[in-house]
């Protein structure tokens, strides 16, 4: 009888999958429109009188989008103005639509997290289309330095991109 041998395993390579770094916060986006005059004019008792009027503990530990759906100029003051208000709610605020606001949050995650395990490693970044190019080009930079090989694709078929 014949031992089938997972040469997968064997290999020593491990897999990094983004899924593990993925943010959790919700991200909502706040639209700056609905409080501008005719929805396109910042006039600043108007403006205050109107987020005055908005319940802030709605962002209590999320991230908000900040956005203007329509051609306005905004002023600075009007965004710190914002700003203000959702700080003591929110956990991240950023001038971006929830797509790109998730993306930053994702990069900071990366940055910011332990990857002590995959000291002296082979590493194999899993692939997928579901993952913006931006984490890659990240997660590249971030491990380069520690890993001993590092590879794109699956455990069983990786395309190398780096070895020592």
């Amino acid at each position: 009888m014949e031992t089938l041998i997972n040469k997968a395993k064997a290999s020593g390579i491990i897999a990094f999958d983004f899924s593990d770094y993925r943010p959790t916060t919700e991200i909502v986006e706040l639209d700056i429109k609905d409080h501008l005059f005719m929805g396109m004019i910042v006039k600043e008792k108007e403006f205050k009188d109107s987020i005055s009027q908005i319940d802030f503990s709605f962002y209590y530990e999320k991230a908000v989008a900040i956005i203007c759906s329509t051609e306005a100029i905004i002023p600075p003051w009007a965004y710190m103005l914002l700003m203000e208000k959702l700080a003591p709610y929110a956990v991240y605020a950023d001038l971006n639509n929830a797509e790109t606001v998730l993306l930053d949050l994702w990069k900071r995650r990366l940055t910011y997290a332990d990857l002590k395990r995959y000291k002296d490693q082979k590493v194999v970044i899993r692939a997928s289309t579901h993952y913006d190019p931006a984490l890659y080009l990240l997660v590249t930079g971030l491990l380069k330095p520690i890993v001993k090989s590092l590879m794109y694709g699956e455990i069983g078929l990786p395309k190398v991109i780096f070895k020592k």
